[in-house]
């Protein structure tokens, strides 16, 4: 038995537009669900989406706009986020100058506090307004989190949260764990393979698996590498079809030789 019983379910996606949201909307619509995509940009959405999907137009970082889009959804799927470090996408008042930069990165805190888009405000605030605002018979609430959770004062998570962004994230962990809501929890490792969204260097190298690496998934935060936009995707929608990664938080990078099918079936049975 999945998750999904009837014609009238209904998946919320939050971060539609990003890489991640992408590519789980796409995987969402060839299995023939029903999609509502959560956007600031509604334009963007219909363009994207070729206007496959509903459309609510509203912001996590705005409590307000969230109980329209999540009306009647039987399961979200949050893939939103913005850069571990301060860029464009953070959203200042004004562009820093270059001293300004400067001072960015010797006080983290107080860039955090000029941005509108921060860690803080979308990982952390963002994702609990969307926990909130969720329905209560909601059937699964699925979240795009982070390797390194736990290991923050460790190498190399330790520069990676040198601006919050693993703080946030276990913030907005927390925050569904408290819920009582059904959830999975889905902890990537560095991002690679396109749709490329983010200003890392994986970005500017355009890093690709090439279809050619396994999926390995496990628990406790043990796990360390790259990890395909593409498979992240597959988690997302895959997990809503086995009652087995309900309440389940497990890591996912790309190892050894991927077989011609992915049993995601087997890999979620054989959580902890």
């Amino acid at each position: 038995m999945t998750s999904f019983d009837s014609a009238e379910d209904l998946v919320l996606v939050a971060g539609a537009t990003g890489g991640v949201g992408q590519l789980v909307v796409g995987k969402l619509l060839e299995k023939g669900l029903k999609v509502r995509v959560l956007t600031r940009n509604a334009a963007k959405a219909e363009e994207m989406f070729n206007q496959r999907t509903e459309i609510a137009l509203g912001d996590i970082r705005q409590p307000a706009t969230l109980p329209a889009a999540t009306q009647n959804v039987t399961h979200i799927i949050c893939c939103t986020g913005t850069t571990a470090f301060p860029s464009a996408r953070w959203e200042f008042d004004q562009t820093p100058n270059l001293l300004e930069w400067g001072i960015t990165f010797l006080n983290p805190k107080s860039s955090e506090a000029k941005a509108k888009n921060s860690p803080a405000k979308v990982d952390a605030q963002g994702v609990s307004n969307l926990v909130t605002a969720a329905p209560q018979n909601l059937k699964r609430f699925v979240f795009v989190s982070s390797c390194g959770i736990l290991r923050k004062d460790q190498f190399p998570f330790s520069i990676l949260n040198a601006f919050g962004v693993l703080d946030a994230k276990q913030k907005g962990e927390e925050s569904i764990i408290n819920s009582g809501l059904p959830y999975t929890i889905i902890r990537p490792g560095r991002l690679i393979d396109g749709p490329y969204t983010s200003y890392d260097l994986n970005t500017l190298l355009k890093a690709k698996t090439d279809g050619k690496y396994g999926v390995i998934i496990a628990t406790g935060d043990t796990l360390s590498g790259d990890t395909s936009r593409i498979d992240v995707a597959n988690a997302c929608v895959e997990c809503l079809f086995q009652p087995s990664s309900s309440q389940k938080i497990f890591e996912i990078v790309n190892q050894g030789q991927r077989p011609p099918v992915i049993d995601w079936e087997t890999l979620f049975a054989r959580l902890k």
